[in-house]
């Protein structure tokens, strides 16, 4: 290795501390950026589950179909063309959440019944009597410390919400193989995406129960155990055949179009996040169950509102995504930066080199001869102390 002259590094190292100085200032800058746009993001989802993200939104539309004046659309009367009946389930007041939940209801109950009477069929048996009683009601929100909805929305529980919620069975590391069906853990869900970049495949036997967790597209995904709970993924593409492992829930919407919304809902730390971080962590360790899992509680607008929740939310978080593209594109530029001066400064290339410097060799001659005068006094102060001895 060669060294510099004494005097050159010390102004290698002025140098040094001061472009570090610079580099980690500006690194710190840039982490503080991508700090502000987390909680911006944070921010934007609260005012998109709280209402407040489409209040110019409602109060545009309540001008454009305001309410008919006393007399109009009643005693027999028809509503006026631009005030649908409610029962035809058209727009302005009849587009509400209630609405919304009472369809996802109805179609709810009848994909539970069809499936009943598809296993009766199956079975060659007619149906028992009173058997649509034996419909497991879906867990109800209690509205009871939850704050008050804007106008037109309506509390509903993620169960409700959904034909079912399930997870992948045990035994699946028997199944484990090369090629196959796509076997999706928590560590691919664990940015709330869908990331397949370290996928797993299973084989699995003909009538096992894991098939229960089979994927289907608009399927949403969440963690319920481990380091990463409540973390959620929205499954936005076909897998052809895909399960999930025990130790993630698998969520099948009664309303299919609704999963990016109910996704940003459960992503939201003032939504559903929030909700389910109390439930796995105040237990003592970071799991959840299936019914809590189908308990959170989701303020839940009209199919229109929605519709403009999800337009207004995503132009910003796309801007938000350009940022911090852009962050993490100058902090890779940082590393590199840092790597090319310790270079420089290494190699000789840092600061400029001074003819009138004391050569390197000079110190290190003096420092050999230090070191060999240090060396003789000690052998010379040894060989006393043997002579005193004897």
């Amino acid at each position: 290795m060669d060294l510099p002259p004494r005097s050159e590094q010390i102004r290698i190292v002025e140098k040094l501390e001061e472009l570090l100085s610079d580099l980690d200032a500006g690194v710190a800058e840039l982490k503080a950026a991508q700090a502000k746009l987390v909680r911006y993001r944070q921010s934007l989802l609260k005012a998109a589950v709280e209402g407040a993200l489409t209040a110019e939104w409602r109060a545009a539309r309540a001008g454009a179909h305001p309410p008919p004046r006393a007399g109009e659309g009643q005693g027999g009367g028809t509503a006026p063309p631009s005030q649908p009946s409610p029962a035809r389930g058209g727009r302005g007041q009849s587009d509400t959440g209630a609405q919304l939940l009472e369809r996802i209801l109805s179609e709810r109950r009848a994909r539970w019944e069809a499936k009943q009477l598809a296993k009766f069929a199956e079975q060659g048996k007619a149906p028992p009597k009173d058997w649509q009683k034996k419909y497991p009601e879906p867990v109800q929100p209690d509205t009871r410390d939850l704050p008050k909805l804007p106008e037109a929305w309506v509390w509903a529980s993620l169960d409700q919400l959904t034909e079912f919620i399930t997870s992948g069975s045990r035994g699946w590391a028997d199944y484990y193989s090369a090629e196959g069906a796509i076997f999706i853990r928590s560590q691919n869900i664990n940015k709330d995406r869908l990331d397949l970049s370290d996928t797993a495949f299973v084989r699995p036997p003909k009538n096992n129960d894991g098939l229960r967790a089979s994927v289907q597209k608009h399927d949403l995904l969440l963690t319920i155990t481990g380091a990463n709970v409540g973390k959620t993924a929205c499954v936005e593409i076909n897998l052809n055949e895909a399960y999930v492992s025990q130790h993630v829930a698998l969520i099948r919407l009664v309303e299919a179009a609704l999963d990016n919304f109910i996704h940003l809902f459960l992503t939201s730390s003032s939504g559903g996040r929030g909700q389910l971080d109390k439930e796995a962590y105040g237990a003592g360790k970071p799991g959840l169950n299936l019914q809590q899992v189908g308990s959170v509680h989701i303020p839940l607008p009209g199919r229109a509102e929605i519709s403009a929740i999800m337009a207004i939310l995503k132009a910003q978080l796309e801007v938000i995504s350009e940022q911090n593209q852009s962050i993490d594109g100058l902090l890779k530029q940082s590393t590199a930066q840092r790597k090319n001066i310790l270079r420089a400064a290494f190699s000789g290339q840092l600061v400029p080199q001074d003819p009138n410097d004391e050569p390197a060799s000079a110190l290190l001659a003096r420092i050999r001869a230090q070191r060999e005068a240090d060396t003789g006094a000690s052998a010379s102060k040894r060989g006393r102390k043997a002579k005193g001895a004897a």
